[in-house]
Parts: structure tokens; C-alpha cells; sequence
């Protein structure tokens, strides 16, 4: 497909972010600079052949992800760190157009370094108050549970989240489910999506990326999604697509990370097109920049390019990042009326 040619720039464009992990969202110098400061060793893929080689072909793949993953967040290791992470998040949104970040953080993991889980989520909370003051991107919270864990841990991640519940910049604003979609039972996480329910914030598990839509299913009828973290494949049955349609669940595309993961052998074959065809509402996201080498504003110039997207479906995208958020309703206004300007 021919590459459309425009003078408007993505970084311009007035964008929400609502799929950005908290260790994934990191400069690769942030990285090496906090692994000097402990003392730790890094792998080559964040040293010498950064970005990495990834592939999620087969469970060896999502492993070297995931290894990769774990080795980064060992590195954050106190409430400098922390706020390093937050402060650069914003910073790196808001040179790229987007001024609503929803920042996602599972804090047990960085609970044994700060006092608890309280204090890590405060800490997260308070930096993101200042960071969105600093930058004009106004950075809001997801608190995210751990496929990984037992579902109670989840319950207790809910209820902290709930009480951090909130609107607008440095508040806690949706509740998610993370990591390799292939374990766990996705039912058994429900409880815990109900208490945060419960507390106004919306629900944004994974779901759809790793595996097909008969998941995207299974999410849909347990966790009553508001979005879904992917959920790309969902084009893979007309009728779950058509269910995501009508129930207007928001898809979180994250195409740099469908690549990298093997999903898709290349930035062409993601299904943005088909997804805006049959009315999706599409939110781009760059999940973990740090791992997969892209931000936000390469996703947006992917769909330009591997796409042929005008700036009309560009704006689309913009519009849908915003209408899908947690963003207090006068600030969603003002950002269409900006992508309405951008596109004039």
C-alpha cells in the first residue's frame, strides 16, 4: 500500500496514552543509569544491542521477554527511582503530542524497597501530581495485577487501588490484569474486578494479543471490560469483534509490540485497518518502549505508513484514544477540539 504523504506531524497531534507500563516505559539510559547506581549487571540488550530480539513465537519467547522485563525492574530499587521512572514517562508523552498518560504500575514490586504497596502506589500518586504540573500531560494511574499471582492478590490490589480512586492528574483511574495472558484463569480474577467496579474506576485487562479471540471472549463475559489491553485479535471472529463494537469496549493497539512478540511477522499484517472498518474504537499504545524500541509517536507514523492511514484516520485514532480514557470529561472536550484543529 502506497505511504500517503502529509505535512502534519504525529508528534503534534493531540493524543491520549493508555497503554504504557510502568518498567516498560523507561529510557534505555534510565536503565543503565539506575544499574550503575546499584550496582547491578545488565544484559547486553540493554547495553550493546539494545533494542532486544524478541519473538513470542513459542513460551521460550515470551520468556526472553519476560526475563528481560524482570531484569530492568530489578533495577528500580527506591522512591528516587520511582519518581525518575514517572517524571520521564510524562516528559516522553508530552514531546510526542499526548496529554493524558494513563501509567500503568503493579507496586508489589517495588513494595519491598519503599515500606508496602500503600507506599508505593503513594509515591507513584505524587510524582505523577508533579510530573503532570511539570509537563502539561496529566498523568493518571493504573493500578495492574499479575496474571502470575493468586487471584486474592489481585482482591487486595483492587481494594488499594479503590481507595486511591479518583479523577484527573495523580489519581488512580482504572484497574488491569497483566503478564502472559496463557496462565491463570481469567474467572477467577473477576472478584477483584467487581471491588474496583465498585470504586468508579474502569476495568482494562490484557486480553487478545497472545491468544485468539475465543479470550477476548472469555474477558468480555468475566472481567465487563471498559478496554482491552490488545485485544487485536479479536478480528479473528466476526461475532467477538461485532460484541466489542456494540459493548464499545476501547482496543489498546500496541503494533510495535505485536511485532516484536511475533504475533505479526511485520508493522503491515497488524489488523489497525480492519478493526477501524468495522468500527472499533482503536486507542495506539507503545506498552513497553523499553523492550520494544518504539514510543507513541512511531505507532502513530506505523499507521501512516504501513497502512496508508490519511490524517483523517490518524485523527480518528487520536479521537479514539481520548473517548476510550479516564479523563475528566472538560479535558476530553478540549483535546478533540485540539485534534479537530490539527486536522484543519
Amino acid at each position: 500500500m502506497p505511504s500517503p504523504t502529509s505535512s502534519r506531524s504525529v508528534h503534534e497531534l493531540p493524543k491520549a496514552h493508555l497503554h504504557l507500563h510502568f518498567t516498560g516505559s523507561m529510557r534505555v539510559q534510565t536503565v543503565r543509569d539506575l544499574a550503575d547506581k546499584h550496582g547491578m549487571r545488565l544484559p547486553a540488550a540493554f547495553t550493546s544491542q539494545w533494542p532486544p530480539r524478541l519473538s513470542g513465537h513459542d513460551e521460550r519467547g515470551w520468556f526472553r521477554f519476560q526475563r528481560l522485563y524482570d531484569a530492568a525492574r530489578a533495577c528500580v530499587r527506591d522512591e528516587a527511582d520511582m519518581r525518575r521512572i514517572v517524571r520521564e514517562a510524562a516528559q516522553d508523552d508530552a514531546a510526542e503530542g499526548s496529554r493524558w498518560l494513563e501509567l500503568q504500575v503493579d507496586p508489589t514490586s517495588y513494595a519491598p524497597f519503599v515500606g508496602g504497596i500503600t507506599p508505593a502506589l503513594e509515591i507513584v500518586l505524587d510524582e505523577a501530581r508533579a510530573a503532570s504540573t511539570e509537563t502539561g500531560t496529566q498523568v493518571a494511574i493504573v493500578v495492574a495485577a499479575s496474571r502470575m499471582r493468586h487471584p486474592l492478590e489481585a482482591r487486595t490490589l483492587a481494594r488499594l487501588a479503590a481507595r486511591h480512586a479518583g479523577e484527573g492528574a495523580g489519581t488512580v483511574v482504572g484497574f488491569g490484569l497483566s503478564n502472559d495472558e496463557r496462565r491463570g484463569m481469567t474467572s477467577e480474577f473477576a472478584h477483584a474486578f467487581r471491588i474496583a467496579a465498585r470504586a468508579g474506576l474502569a476495568s482494562v485487562p490484557h486480553a487478545g494479543e497472545l491468544l485468539g479471540a475465543d479470550h477476548v471472549h472469555v474477558a468480555l463475559d468475566h472481567l465487563r471490560p471498559d478496554r482491552l489491553g490488545h485485544g487485536v485479535r479479536s478480528v479473528e471472529d466476526a461475532s467477538v469483534l461485532d460484541r466489542v463494537v456494540q459493548e464499545q469496549v476501547t482496543l489498546e493497539v500496541c503494533p510495535s509490540s505485536n511485532v516484536a512478540l511475533g504475533v505479526y511477522d511485520s508493522l503491515a499484517e497488524v489488523p489497525l485497518p480492519r478493526l477501524l472498518e468495522a468500527g472499533a474504537r482503536v486507542a495506539l499504545g507503545a506498552d513497553d518502549p523499553l523492550l520494544f524500541g518504539s514510543r507513541l509517536a512511531e505507532q502513530y507514523t506505523s499507521a501512516r505508513v504501513d497502512h496508508g492511514l490519511d490524517d483523517a484516520a490518524l485523527a480518528t485514532l487520536a479521537r479514539g484514544s481520548v473517548e476510550g480514557s479516564a479523563a475528566p470529561a472538560a479535558l476530553k472536550a478540549e483535546l478533540v477540539t485540539q485534534i479537530e484543529d490539527w486536522l484543519d
